[in-house]
């Protein structure tokens, strides 16, 4: 069997951690030193793993101790502020809302959808990360997160349990530099028929719509390059590589921020984007603040 975690060996490990040493925490907790190094090789026999190693007269954090460290620090933050709350005292500092964004989701459409989080009357501090979807979904099932944002519902293959909120759509929009949008403005979308297209890598939910919007419309468009992440894709979009889409829904931002030009839009392929958490009903008041506000932001039928 086994053994539970000792809260008082980890709350002694988490003292040395940030204290840099052990007579330093020794001296700030008011016990011996013997004693103390004695309470870390009891957690660190507990967990089956070295948390501390020699680094000449110093001591660093193994792999395993910086992650043992990540979650003292949350464990025992949420205590103090659990303590200051039952008390009635001020906690002091905003609401954090750690966030993940799959990098197939638009920078741009990522702050519309995050902004109303940070116009809430609570300050929220708001920290965001960017991976691949698989990461961010491990995150979220640890709680290392609070929301994930994604173009599609938790993807099956992944065994996280979590649910998938739908906080909007868009129609898409096809972009170019002016010189392209010259060329293959005039009888769009038929003049997509041959024309160079830089699209999401196969397996997200736009380019599945896109290529099977171009199947249907019987259209075979070489495609010149595959992105990743969205932000790349339009910063090769901007060098006239060839066309690449984009939400209509920050149609006038790509224009501004890229210097390119709508050459047309297909408002039957659309892009969605869902709030990912780990649950049913939402309670985190930022992650609620951004799925009243997402209807208003990405309101397909205003927005195309």
């Amino acid at each position: 069997m086994k053994q539970g975690l000792n809260y008082h060996h980890l709350r002694y490990f988490w003292a040395v951690a940030r204290e840099g040493g052990v007579g330093r925490a020794a001296e700030k907790l008011g016990v011996s030193q013997p004693s103390l190094s004695a309470q870390i090789r009891r957690l660190e026999q507990s967990l089956g793993h070295k948390l501390f190693a020699r680094s000449g007269r110093s001591l660093v954090l193994t792999d395993i101790g910086r992650l043992t460290l990540e979650y003292a620090e949350q464990i025992f933050g949420l205590g103090q502020e659990m303590v200051d709350a039952v008390h009635d005292r001020p906690i002091g500092k905003p609401l954090r809302m750690n966030v993940g964004v799959a990098n197939v989701v638009p920078k741009r459409v990522a702050y519309r959808l995050l902004a109303p989080a940070l116009k809430m009357a609570e300050p929220v501090r708001l920290e965001c990360v960017e991976d691949q979807p698989e990461q961010l979904l491990a995150d979220l099932a640890v709680h290392r997160l609070d929301l994930v944002l994604l173009d599609s519902p938790a993807p099956s293959t992944v065994r996280v349990h979590a649910f998938s909120h739908l906080l909007g759509e868009s129609g898409v929009s096809i972009f170019g530099t002016p010189a392209l949008a010259r060329r293959y403005r005039r009888g769009f979308p038929r003049s997509l028929d041959g024309a160079p297209l830089l699209l999401p890598t196969s397996g997200t939910a736009l380019r599945r719509s896109l290529d099977q919007w171009l199947d249907r419309e019987r259209l075979r468009a070489p495609v010149a390059a595959e992105f990743e992440d969205s932000a790349l894709l339009s910063a090769f979009g901007e060098t006239g590589l060839g066309l690449f889409p984009g939400p209509t829904v920050i149609e006038s931002d790509l224009v501004r921020q890229h210097g390119v030009q709508v050459v047309g839009r297909l408002p039957e392929v659309r892009e969605r984007f869902y709030a990912l958490t780990v649950q049913r009903r939402l309670k985190h008041p930022g992650v609620v603040a951004v799925s009243e506000a997402a209807g208003r932001t990405l309101d397909a039928r205003r927005k195309g």
